[in-house]
């Protein structure tokens, strides 16, 4: 069985669907879930599964602490969801194209620093796009840079608001992350 570390800041959506998902699978399983947020309500999520966390600063993410505690586990694949802070390179370096960000947004658009959550919703309406979707992409040293694994779109009309395109976005992150990320542990 294959094992994966989810990296969060958040409310955990998106962490709890993977952690449901692989527990349904003979693929792989969530083994740990890391968070920089004391607070955040992925670590409920998270206990109610009885999936170990780890919290940490972001002082801690950057020195070999949080090295060590990713190695000792030796996961398959670290999947960041809704994990804010920027990856150190020393991890990205350790463990080459086996980290990946799903971001809200089709890349290269509205994505970087900044870009993330409600703020790319705002910046979609805003443009007045016809169509908006999400990017599952692999790491590297700068943000939402990493070279795409998939994408797909939705449309848009002009009574969208922030709140609906969020809506829209968060329905094709649960259909479609936990099955990109059994896709490349098949490979």
């Amino acid at each position: 069985m294959k094992k994966i570390i989810v990296f969060a800041s958040g409310s955990g959506s998106n962490a709890e669907n993977i952690i449901k998902h692989f527990a349904k699978t003979k693929i792989a399983k969530v083994v740990s879930v890391f968070t920089n947020n004391a607070s955040a309500k992925v670590i409920e999520r998270a206990k109610n599964h009885q999936i170990p966390i780890e919290i940490f600063s972001k002082t801690e993410l950057l020195e070999r602490k949080i090295v060590q505690k990713i190695e000792e586990i030796d996961p398959d694949l670290i999947v960041l969801a809704g994990f804010l802070l920027k990856f150190p390179e020393s991890i990205i370096e350790k463990y080459p194209n086996k980290i990946i960000n799903i971001h809200p947004a089709l890349l290269p658009n509205y994505g970087g620093k900044g870009m993330y959550g409600m703020h790319i919703h705002r910046a979609v309406v805003e443009n007045k796009e016809k169509e908006t979707g999400i990017s599952i992409h692999f790491v590297n040293e700068h943000y939402d840079e990493g070279a795409i694994i998939f994408q797909k779109s939705v449309a848009l009309t002009v009574e969208d608001t922030p709140e609906t395109v969020a809506e829209k976005i968060h329905g094709l992150e649960q259909k479609y992350f936990p099955e990109i990320i059994s896709r490349l542990l098949e490979d």
